[in-house]
């Protein structure tokens, strides 16, 4: 009832602002049409991998057991509103080529980056705008603009729907949006260095990590750095942390990935990764899942 009257909310606020169009409409799984003129879902016994057009992020839906990850369509400068969303399954294979993006009616999305999944609802970042969709339909809820940002990039989000975004260029700060879409600055200057992927651990702190250096940063919902920990190398893009507390950090720069037990030195568990980007983590099949950006594809490491 909680996630319903959410999602109906949003809905409600979206087409008061003009935003929400009756028309929109999601891609389906990968098939095709036939002679008779049926289409028909792509037999069993076939695999597709890619889809992808510089991934930057991905986000993992438990409940469907599929990964979702974003993709920016053609980088240009910011206005060929081309991005879209592709469902990828565990094994890397397609899904849904463009599930978000199979058309642009009712449909604003350019470059997305950073994604999170919270409360039935999938979050990104799109220059200048946080975006959301809901998680089931793929419909488009509401846009919120970040004045004042030049290059959304991480973000998370608490279970509330408050999210947390990092901004990599200057200004170097972490955003804070909340549910009613206030916009506040949470986080500025040192130690952010160029900060990229953010996430939100068990304890609801944010955790930031930086490209600029090695730095794994914990913030408190107060805005106060109470743990700073390093990943094995610096150039960090993404950040995930498990339920045992344990963060693996993906360096876009150096293609390694950092695993930093509770207490304890990071230590690299996989490496020779290009670009690196923001990965994140699939809780049935317990493994990693990282974009490649301009590789156009997705690594998969098993822990």
């Amino acid at each position: 009832m909680i996630r319903s009257n959410l999602l109906t909310a949003l809905a409600l606020t979206a087409l008061s602002s003009g935003t929400l169009a009756q028309d929109f409409q999601t891609g389906e799984p990968i098939g095709s049409v036939n002679e008779q003129g049926v289409r028909v879902p792509m037999s069993s016994n076939v695999k597709v991998y890619g889809s992808f057009h510089f991934s930057e992020s991905c986000t993992f839906d438990p409940e469907r057991n599929l990964i979702l990850a974003m993709n920016n369509g053609n980088r240009g400068d910011g206005t060929e509103n081309d991005g879209f969303v592709s469902l990828i399954n565990p094994d890397g294979s397609v899904h849904t080529p463009k599930w978000i993006g199979v058309t642009r009616d009712g449909l604003e999305l350019h470059h997305p980056l950073g994604s999170a999944i919270a409360g039935g609802v999938l979050y990104t970042v799109d220059v200048g705008y946080l975006r959301s969709f809901d998680l089931e339909t793929g419909q488009p809820l509401r846009a919120v603009e970040i004045p004042g940002s030049t290059v959304l990039n991480g973000i998370g989000v608490t279970d509330d729907g408050t999210a947390y975004i990092s901004n990599t260029r200057s200004p170097e700060v972490i955003y804070k949006v909340t549910p009613s879409g206030e916009v506040s600055t949470f986080a500025d200057g040192a130690p952010l260095a160029a900060p990229n992927g953010v996430a939100i651990d068990n304890e609801g702190n944010i955790v930031v990590v930086n490209i600029g250096d090695n730095a794994v940063l914990t913030y408190n919902p107060a805005g106060e750095v109470i743990r700073t920990e390093y990943a094995a190398e610096g150039g960090n893009d993404g950040v995930v942390v498990l339920a045992d507390g344990t963060k693996y950090v993906s360096s876009v720069r150096f293609g390694s990935v950092s695993r930093i037990a509770p207490g304890q030195e990071a230590e690299v568990i996989a490496e020779g990764i290009p670009s690196a980007a923001s990965m994140c983590y699939d809780s049935v099949q317990n493994q990693l899942v990282i974009p490649l950006n301009s590789n156009f594809a997705l690594a998969f490491v098993p822990l």
